[in-house]
This record gives C-alpha cells, structure tokens and sequence, in this order.
C-alpha cells in the first residue's frame, strides 16, 4: 500500500487498460493511481461533467478533512471495517493534505481542525486535478452510464461509448459509482440492480435533517434561525457545534454528527428525544445565578437575551418548553427536551448509509465474485459525519482500490 507520508503514486510498471466508472474523488484518485501505474485509464461517468457534488459539497467551503488524532479520527467511521480504516491510515488526512498542496492549491487550518483550501472554492482544485489527470493520459468518456456485464464478460455501457478498441475489455476495472443520497447530482444508487447476487445493506439517509413538529407560533417566528456554539446530548453522546432551525425541523453540524444514533432510535421507536444545551460554556449554576440577577420587572425573554447573550430562537424554544409545562428556565437553558419525529429523505441527505457489503470484498477491495474488478468510495457501506471525513473516506478508499488493482495485476504479470 502507499506510505501514509506519501502523495504521488509509484513509478509506471505496469501496461494494459483499466477502466474506472464513476467520476468523483474517489474515481478521479482511482484514475490518478492507476494512470500513474503506466495503465491506459479511461473515466467513464452518466453525468455531463465530473465531481458534480464534489462542487456542490464546496459551495459552502470544501472541507476536505480533518486534523484531529488518527485513532480520534477513525472513530468517527461506521462500521469500522477493517479495510476502510486501513485505507485510511495508508493514506491519512496528512498525506491528502500533502496531495492537495502537491497541485498546486494550498490549504489552511479552520479554528475546529477542518481543512480548507485557500479560496474555500473546489473548482480550482479540480481544475488542478483534471489537468494532472490529462498529462497522464486519462481519458473522461461523460453521458455514459454502466450496465453491467455482457454475456462474453464486456462492460456495457449505454449508450454506447467504448470508442477505442478494447475499451469494454479492461485489464482492470474500479467502480466508483457512489451512494444515493443527492440524487440528481449523479449519486442515484441504481448500480445494485447490475451487481446481482452480491450483498447490498439498504440505503439511508445519513447527515440529513429532522423533523420536529413545531408550533406553528414558533415555526413562523424562527425558522431560518441558526443555533450556534450549541450541545446536543442523546445517548450518552454529547456533540458540540451548531444547528439550523428549518420550517420542518432541524438541521446542521451537531445534529449530524448523531445523525446514525438518532436515525436508528428513530427507525425503532418512532422518535428520538434529545437534550440541547443551549449555553455549554457555562454552567447551570452560572446559568441561574445569572437569570437571578436580573430586575423582577425585566420579562424572561429579556433576561434570557441580556444575561445569557441567547439569540431569539434559542430564546423561542425555552419559551416552547415553558408553555408545554416543562422545568425552569435555568434548567431548561442546559438540559432542554426536543423529540425528533423523523429523518429527511435521501433527496435531502448530505450522504447515504448503507452500500456494498464488505463481505463481498478481499482486503484489496476487490470483488470476491468478479476478479479484477474493485469498488471504492460512497457505494461501500460505510457513513460518518460532516467535518472532513467524508471526503478523507472517498480519496482514501479510491487509492487503496486502485493501489489494490496494481498490486492483482502486478501478480497477473500484466
């Protein structure tokens, strides 16, 4: 596998063709490795251009992985499969932070350990990256979707693109074919139905939205409305960040980070009821202290704005809990009650759980049923939170399965 220090491939050794199917990180770094291998790579994609969500995922600023400990660090993945994780400790945040400068674009450290490229902007890595791509050789065959294998063992694909002799004949050939959720960004998951036989966990939304059930007073005045430098504690698990409140319910960095706790309490019992901390760095003893002090003709919503510095819709939801019959507000400003109803669809979802079952693959990431042929990225069943660690799983899992194909091949005498 490549040193974790590392961010170029190794020398060109070997010949033939491969093929990847799927054209983001995960296919582009598949593409890169193999390219760099001395391998005729050809990028077949269904959409009309590539990394279309690796774009939209970077609207917001791209972040493309985090600097906190490794073990930390591979915590955050479920399930902890053993190849993903040692995919990622081959190729670790350092070394995708090492690959990034090596094109060109220069990243910077964000105050919570995320990493950004300069700019915040992912076109201009991508241009850096597609034109890497061209000088090794790799071609982009777009409007073109995967429909499995032919009875004589080609790839087909629809409509028919394999404009170069062989191209359907792969030495090798990697999928990258993504998970489901942004569908009309290209992640459809349809691909299953052209790998028959093989085991397939269910899709899930995963980093997505809940539903609350608002009151209609509360949804008009609020939504919209950020929660910042909030906790949320379901579980046992406590996760610090911000929340955004949407006509529906709620959204956000906090609320992901439990997103595949709460999904599943959800999914067994019909709800989920979390606590938010709504003024974590302090405590409830600063916190009723301060509510204490304030002048006896000043209305709560005052006081809770002027001694605690919340903003209205951190005010409006102890107002909410305060009409439902709840405790104080003191108490309620660090431990108040919210029941999540539901999840949002994978329409909406940042990410899907579920995918390729890992069984299916050797430690190569190679399909068990089909020799030669290797899977990587979203389309594996794995999911972890918002923060860089989506993307460090992608552009990991896409050089350990191309780095896993040059190594069969290697065997093969290709």
């Amino acid at each position: 596998m490549i040193e974790a220090s590392r961010a170029t491939p190794a020398p060109a050794t070997l010949t033939g063709q491969a093929i990847v199917i799927g054209a983001g990180p995960a296919g582009l770094m598949a593409a890169e490795r193999l390219a760099s291998s001395g391998l005729a790579v050809t990028v077949h994609d269904h959409m009309p251009s590539v990394g279309r969500k690796f774009l939209m995922a970077g609207r917001g600023g791209l972040n493309l992985t985090h600097v906190e400990e490794l073990e930390r660090f591979l915590n955050r993945y479920r399930p902890a499969a053993p190849p993903l994780l040692q995919a990622i400790r081959a190729f670790p945040p350092a070394a995708l932070i090492a690959w990034c400068e090596d094109l060109g674009i220069k990243t910077f450290r964000g105050s919570s350990g995320r990493i950004f490229p300069e700019g915040l902007k992912a076109s201009p890595l991508l241009r850096a990256w597609l034109a890497r791509l061209a000088a090794l050789g790799v071609r982009l065959v777009l409007r073109s979707r995967w429909e499995g294998w032919a009875p004589d063992g080609t790839l087909r694909f629809a409509p028919a693109s394999a404009g170069t002799p062989g191209a359907a004949r792969p030495v090798a050939t990697v999928l990258a074919m993504g998970g489901a959720s942004w569908p009309r960004l290209g992640s459809d998951g349809a691909w299953p139905a052209h790998l028959p036989g093989l085991a397939v966990a269910p899709w899930a939304p995963s980093n997505m939205g809940f539903t609350v059930d608002w009151s209609a007073h509360f949804r008009d005045r609020h939504q919209g409305a950020p929660l910042k430098r909030i906790a949320i504690e379901f579980g046992g698990a406590i996760v610090r960040g911000e929340a955004l409140v949407t006509a529906k319910g709620l959204e956000g960095g906090a609320p992901y980070a439990l997103s595949a706790a709460l999904r599943e309490a959800i999914a067994q019992s019909g709800y989920a009821d979390i606590t938010l901390d709504l003024r974590p760095d302090l405590t409830e003893s600063e916190v009723t202290n301060r509510l204490a002090a304030r002048p006896r003709a000043e209305s709560l919503s005052n006081g809770l704005r002027k001694a605690l510095a919340m903003p209205p819709a951190a005010i409006g939801l102890v107002q909410e809990a305060l009409r439902a019959g709840a405790a104080a507000p003191a108490q309620l400003v660090k431990h108040l009650p919210l029941r999540l109803t539901g999840t949002a669809g994978l329409d909406r979802a940042i990410s899907s759980a579920g995918g390729l079952a890992w069984s299916e693959l050797d430690a190569r990431f190679m399909l068990k049923a089909h020799p030669g042929v290797f899977a990587c990225g979203e389309m594996l069943d794995w999911e972890a939170p918002t923060g860089g660690y989506l993307l460090q799983g992608c552009f990991s899992t896409g050089l350990a399965a191309a780095e896993g194909a040059c190594e069969w091949l290697a065997e093969q005498g290709a």
